[in-house]
């Protein structure tokens, strides 16, 4: 049988919102349940089979608390949405969205898009060592930096440390202008971009200076002790197995680490070992390590990212 559900939407701002850029929101909507969405000004209109236009309406409804009020959403948040549907969680995914973790410095709140954000976030939130391994855009490095600064912000620690590998990714450092510390900075970009949501460009040369956030390669992790600390190991695929258990084993008491990585991305010769492949194995039953894994589900990134992730690894198999 045929049905059509009819849902007026309060304002233009919710209809933007729930619609997306170019309707991929609608797009979106439609592939996950085979009805018919269309938007004529602030009325959405649901077609299909009754079972079809049920799920879109309930799937619609799941998101109200998003789009009512303008909140931008993504494919992310329809496919955790539908998720929740379907495994009867949809009190759990209303938690998540009541959490939120951080605001930025424009004041765009920061909260778990799926699940596995999630379980990642209260890991970060408790743990002293976390493992988090997945594909690009699903937020490892973005997340572990706010839970890290908003810790930092509460005096829980005194220091936070972002370090990553400085292997070459097809660029030549020797080619790269000015002392090694600018050598490798761009290596550390990413890391400089996420601290700047939160903490005001102008204000980070002082922390630095005073040793509050430390920005260095992995090199510089050595011989040290890391107290009082909660540090980030980004990009983690690039370490070998020396590096990685030289990192493992800076850490001091009252400090917290976590190790990010995407074993898709491994920028190694090809004879040599990963050091986060390597960790994996060896510390898969070691008591008081959480482990977190993210799949292309967990793409948070122009839904465009998702579908690249999905192809990429449907190639790879």
């Amino acid at each position: 049988m045929a049905g059509v559900l009819t849902i007026q939407l309060p304002n233009i701002e919710s209809a933007i919102a729930l619609v997306g850029d170019g309707e991929e929101n609608l797009k979106t909507l439609s592939r996950q349940t085979g009805a018919t969405l269309v938007l004529r000004g602030q009325e959405l209109h649901i077609s299909g089979t009754d079972k079809q236009v049920d799920l879109a309406g309930r799937l619609v409804r799941s998101l109200e608390d998003l789009w009512s009020k303008g909140n931008n959403i993504i494919s992310t948040d329809i496919l955790t949405a539908r998720q929740a549907l379907d495994t009867h969680q949809e009190e759990e995914l209303q938690e998540i969205r009541r959490d939120i973790v951080a605001r930025t410095r424009k004041g765009e709140e920061i909260r778990a898009k799926t699940f596995r954000q999630r379980q990642y976030i209260e890991a970060l939130r408790k743990r002293d060592l976390t493992f988090c391994v997945g594909p690009a855009g699903t937020g490892k490095t973005f997340l572990a930096v706010v839970v890290a600064v908003q810790a930092l912000l509460a005096n829980q620690f005194e220091r936070l440390i972002l370090t990553r590998p400085a292997v070459e990714a097809g660029e030549k450092l020797g080619f790269l202008p000015g002392d090694l510390q600018q050598k490798v900075n761009p290596y550390l970009r990413p890391l400089y971009d996420a601290i700047n949501e939160f903490i005001d460009p102008e204000k980070l040369p002082s922390l630095m200076e005073r040793g509050v956030i430390e920005v260095a390669p992995l090199a510089y992790m050595r011989g040290r002790t890391l107290n009082n600390a909660f540090v980030i190991v980004d990009e983690a695929q690039n370490t070998t197995p020396a590096q990685m258990k030289m990192v493992l084993t800076r850490l001091g008491f009252h400090s917290r680490m976590v190790i990010t990585g995407d074993m898709t991305q491994t920028d190694l010769l090809p004879h040599q070992q990963s050091g986060l492949a390597v960790a994996l194995q060896v510390l898969k039953s070691v008591e008081g390590i959480a482990f977190c894994e993210f799949s292309q589900k967990d793409v948070v990134r122009h839904p465009l990212v998702q579908r690249i992730v999905a192809a990429y690894e449907q190639h790879e198999k």
